[in-house]
């Protein structure tokens, strides 16, 4: 593994994470939701450095860091072109395109749902990805721009990585989605799984990062089978 991760809250619900490629020490923040958090942590790290900002959608608690952080630490900003109208940035990838991260290829994947814009990063030889608000520990993001199709294919081009691919995702809204979860499946693993999660919570533990496997065997988002089906979820999910 190439890849050092460091994760810390931000916000009130958001997660800074901070990628360290250990051979070349080559450090990247994805998104910025705090600038003074981001900062900090890069101190506590002894990481020394902050090379690039890699976006993953134009929202402003991921990218309302963006200046503060080009200006101390004159790094590369990567992203969508979404980003544009929100934030400053310095280079447009979209699917397709890789990002070196020192020694380390990130590929870039379009994941349309939450935005439309919204694009993930992906270390295929580390198993580790960067995915913003496509998906979460047993949850989605909302389609505040796209559609349930367009969401339901971007989280069937995730689900298709391979299971061990640990997933860094951007908020802690586990504790939510488990309950949301334990309403449509009464399977005992189900319940088991949910009670290990708000176990985690109520010690003040992270439930980031989770992996494709877990996901697929509990997340109702990606065990709905069909676009209609998820849009059905998705739905139920918004007033539950």
């Amino acid at each position: 593994m190439t890849l050092e991760v460091r994760l810390f809250p931000c916000l009130t619900d958001n997660y800074g994470i901070l990628v360290r490629d250990r051979n070349t020490g080559v450090v990247a923040t994805v998104d910025t939701p705090d600038a003074d958090s981001i900062l900090a942590d890069l101190e506590r790290s002894g990481w020394g450095r902050l090379d690039l900002i890699l976006n993953t959608h134009w929202h402003p608690d991921h990218t309302q860091g963006n200046a503060r952080l080009k200006a101390m630490t004159d790094c590369e900003i990567v992203g969508p072109d979404e980003v544009r109208k929100a934030a400053p940035i310095d280079r447009i990838v979209a699917g397709g395109d890789i990002v070196m991260l020192g020694g380390t290829a990130l590929e870039v994947t379009d994941a349309p749902g939450h935005t439309l814009g919204h694009i993930v990063y992906r270390s295929p030889g580390d198993a580790q990805a960067f995915v913003g608000d496509v998906l979460f520990t047993l949850g989605c993001g909302r389609l505040f721009e796209g559609t349930p199709a367009q969401m339901w294919n971007s989280l069937s081009i995730l689900a298709a990585w391979p299971d061990e691919t640990v997933v860094w995702c951007a908020h802690e809204y586990t504790a939510a989605n488990a309950r949301f979860a334990l309403s449509l499946d009464d399977r005992p693993e189900m319940a088991a799984r949910a009670a290990v999660i708000l176990a985690m919570r109520e010690r003040g533990h992270p439930t980031v990062p989770t992996t494709i496997g877990a996901e697929k065997a509990f997340n109702p988002f990606l065990r709905a089978g069909d676009a209609e089906a998820f849009a059905a979820v998705r739905a139920a999910k918004d007033v539950f």
